[in-house]
């Protein structure tokens, strides 16, 4: 298992094998590995990934077997598959994930070091900058690739560092966009699907009638749903949604 294999593996905190992620303390000649907080993947191959018009510039990206400077944002409102596209491309090119929010000042002294293509979601939301522009500059050194993802792109998005900020607003950008009405559709009963959820087409194509044109519409639609009838121990039916979900349905298509 190679560093970035234990780094994907489901669980909390991942604990780095030799040469793994982590915080090098160096005292004299010996270091010490701190575990530092890795993702938690789910099944988000490519394969799984829902194809679409709104996400084709953003895979064309992906594809590309260079970026400039190697860096690559991608960005786009909450449920329109940003994470699942960086953690398929992250699989695919046996790439580290980490996610910006948990960097912290104390992870930037003692400097978290990575071997290899990198993968940094919430991008735009770095618990420390100092720790991203790091990763930034080792990556670039050893001729990584690094694909980071957020809501913003960065000329919308607020760093301190002038270095960090400079450097991402000059790094290739990418976006994700809402998806139209097939992609919602087929979206709406993968959600379904893969929360073993079971409701009849009646219920399912009056959900995606009144629910707003959004990916994260129908994200939080599922998961409010589903908690709702495992709590219950009742179906899923317009009653339910109804009763559940008044802040998001709509009396129109």
């Amino acid at each position: 298992m190679t560093k970035r294999d234990a780094g994907r593996a489901a669980g909390g905190d991942a604990v780095p094998e030799s040469g793994a992620v982590g915080r090098e303390h160096h005292r004299g000649r010996s270091a010490v590995q701190m575990a530092f907080p890795l993702r938690r993947v789910t099944a988000m191959t490519s394969e799984r990934f829902i194809n679409g018009p709104s996400n084709a510039a953003a895979r064309a990206w992906l594809a590309r077997n260079q970026w400039p400077d190697g860096r690559l944002w991608l960005w786009g409102s909450s449920g329109t598959g940003k994470t699942h596209l960086l953690t398929a491309w992250a699989h695919e090119h046996d790439a580290t994930v980490l996610d910006a929010r948990l960097f912290s000042t104390s992870s930037a002294g003692g400097r978290i070091r990575v071997q290899g293509n990198l993968a940094i979601d919430n991008a735009d939301s770095p618990g420390d900058e100092a720790t991203m522009l790091h990763l930034l500059n080792d990556a670039f050194s050893q001729g990584d690739r690094v694909l980071m993802a957020g809501r913003l792109p960065p000329s919308r998005s607020h760093f301190m560092l002038p270095d960090l900020a400079s450097r991402l607003r000059a790094t290739a950008t990418t976006a994700t966009g809402e998806p139209e009405d097939d992609l919602r559709a087929t979206l709406l009963l993968s959600l379904l699907a893969d929360r073993q959820l079971v409701v009849s087409q009646t219920v399912t194509e009056w959900l995606w009638r009144h629910l707003p044109r959004t990916g994260n519409a129908l994200v939080s639609a599922v998961e409010r749903l589903d908690e709702a009838a495992l709590a219950r121990k009742r179906p899923i039916t317009r009653a339910l949604a109804m009763e559940m979900l008044p802040d998001l349905l709509t009396p129109e298509g």
